[in-house]
């Protein structure tokens, strides 16, 4: 077999593994893991649930792959924050992809029970993005922000506010502006503080 064809194959291999990965997104957006059949995802691209089978060897692996492309998509569209601020393009860019945010919320929910074949992606996955924001925060303003809160502290409050945010946009998009709401949320939480330590309300 000559190395073109060899090099042919593979291109129609990643375009169909692409394929699948794009119908399987948005049957657990709709559906959740649990209400999504591999039998449903092969018919959406025009195969049978063996030949799906031959691309993803289990339905677990075609949602590590789905979750795997999501955070491969965050990456490409710039979703790295520097500063609280930053977390306000994030979500803006979110309502250009509502399939993808959609598939996030219903995925992480369905997560939080330990059996969950995505459990652990979303534990490793909010456990680094509180760290890495924290680190980030902490660089920007040492161990207390002007308002008057710990790094840490800033970081899982926001991260909190950017997924409550999600869902209600997810509900009426039109009544909640997203990144308006986390941009008066960063300069609550950057601006000097007014009477208090907020630090205070963990006691």
């Amino acid at each position: 077999m000559s190395e073109t064809v060899v090099r042919r194959r593979r291109g129609q291999g990643s375009a169909r593994r692409n394929e699948i990965i794009a119908a399987a997104m948005e049957e657990f957006a709709a559906g959740g893991y649990k209400g999504t059949s591999l039998a449903t995802v092969a018919d959406r691209v025009g195969l049978t649930q063996q030949g799906l089978l031959h691309y993803f060897p289990s339905k677990e692996a075609l949602l590590v792959a789905v979750l795997e492309r999501r955070d491969e998509m965050d990456a490409a569209a710039g979703d790295s924050p520097r500063d609280l601020t930053d977390f306000a393009e994030a979500v803006s860019r979110s309502s250009d992809r509502r399939e993808l945010v959609q598939m996030h919320t219903v995925l992480s929910a369905e997560g939080v029970t330990g059996h969950h074949p995505a459990h652990d992606y979303f534990h490793a996955r909010y456990r680094g993005l509180r760290d890495r924001t924290t680190e980030l925060l902490r660089a920007r303003h040492g161990d207390t922000l002007p308002g008057g809160l710990a790094p840490e502290d800033a970081a899982t409050l926001v991260i909190a506010a950017m997924d409550g945010l999600r869902l209600q946009w997810l509900y009426e998009p039109d009544a909640v502006h997203m990144p308006g709401l986390i941009k008066m949320l960063a300069d609550v939480l950057t601006s000097p503080a007014r009477g208090g330590n907020p630090a205070d309300a963990r006691d």
